[in-house]
């Protein structure tokens, strides 16, 4: 058999037996993580497959830090006092200031623009809480890991426990805005529900780290 002729019949075998695996998956109701779009989360279950429970934990955290890495997330956990805007993460314009209560400065406050909800004619995001996350739980520009390790320590997230974090994840409505986020600017990935349950199935499984 010449060398191309068994390259062939293995690449055949490959892919046969990857469109079984993704079948399988389909028949059963699941969605593989790697095959899940960057704007989507995979659901807890479509990680049953990884018998390891400290690696499942970790891949919960991984697939939930699609998130924590967005733009919605990181323009407002940024590394300095001064919040970023857009999908570019560019830096606010006007120039604003963290101040010591996260909603600006007494020149500046974040209400003097920001109202209780989005006005799309003027592009202008809003909710009633509209703020900056806390100094020590800035995270952009960090890993998803480096982000697992922080979001884990109430020194570095505001003080929360484990169970703390779903319900801050998955029922803040300040949060929640990351998937409402008016015309202009990309939606962080899946539904805040789906976070939440990420986090529940990260949190139930020892909280590991990736």
């Amino acid at each position: 058999m010449t060398m191309n002729r068994r390259h062939l019949l293995f690449l055949g075998t490959v892919l046969t037996v990857s469109v079984l695996t993704v079948g399988i998956a389909s028949r059963n109701g699941l969605a593989t993580p790697t095959d899940t779009p960057a704007n989507a989360l995979a659901p807890p279950e479509s990680f049953a497959t990884i018998a390891d429970p400290a690696a499942r934990s970790a891949a919960y955290f991984t697939e939930l830090g699609k998130v924590l890495t967005s733009p919605r997330c990181t323009n407002c956990h940024p590394a300095t006092d001064r919040p970023r805007q857009g999908d570019a993460r560019r830096l606010h314009q006007p120039p604003v200031y963290r101040g010591v209560d996260g909603m600006g400065l007494a020149s500046l406050r974040c209400s003097n623009c920001h109202g209780g909800a989005n006005f799309d004619p003027a592009g202008m995001p809003g909710h009633p809480a509209w703020h900056l996350a806390p100094a020590e739980m800035a995270w952009e520009g960090r890993t998803v890991a480096q982000i697992c390790e922080q979001i884990k320590d109430p020194a570095r997230n505001g003080g929360r426990s484990l169970q703390d974090l779903i319900e801050h994840i998955g029922d803040d409505t300040l949060v929640g805005w990351a998937w409402h986020p008016g015309p202009g600017r990309m939606p962080a990935p899946g539904t805040q529900a789906e976070a939440k349950a990420l986090v529940i199935a990260w949190v139930e499984s020892g909280a590991a780290c990736p």
